[in-house]
């Protein structure tokens, strides 16, 4: 494989993450600081406890979150964006502001495409 097909390939896994619902919103909901679990499940609608701890644990290993046991009791875990992870969220922000400001005209959309179906 040539260097230029790896880093396609590479760039697609990388994509990934963004291609992914539930780390562009757990990205989105780490905006303003550290947040527990608990804080994060009960702010991203929808989200299993399973899919959230997969997805914390996929980001934390794309370096795009650290996540931080204190060591009292019962333990205390958050999780907070690093220095990568915040140009993702501002490289990310216009899409979710996008997606936020047009909901009501892709329900429309489709609303329409399916009565024609």
């Amino acid at each position: 494989m040539t260097p230029r097909q790896d880093d396609a390939c590479r760039t697609r896994v990388v994509l990934d993450i963004v291609g992914d619902k539930w780390s562009l919103l757990v990205v989105r909901a780490l905006r303003d600081g550290p947040r527990r679990f608990t804080e994060l499940k009960r702010d991203i609608a929808g989200i299993s406890q399973r899919m959230l701890t997969v997805t914390l644990r996929g980001l934390e290993r794309d370096g795009i979150l650290t996540r931080t046991v204190h060591n009292v009791m019962p333990p205390h875990v958050c999780y907070e964006l690093t220095p990568m992870g915040r140009t993702l969220r501002e490289a990310t922000a216009p899409l979710l502001e996008w997606s936020v400001a047009h909901l009501a005209a892709i329900d429309a959309a489709r609303a329409d495409y399916d009565s024609r179906a």
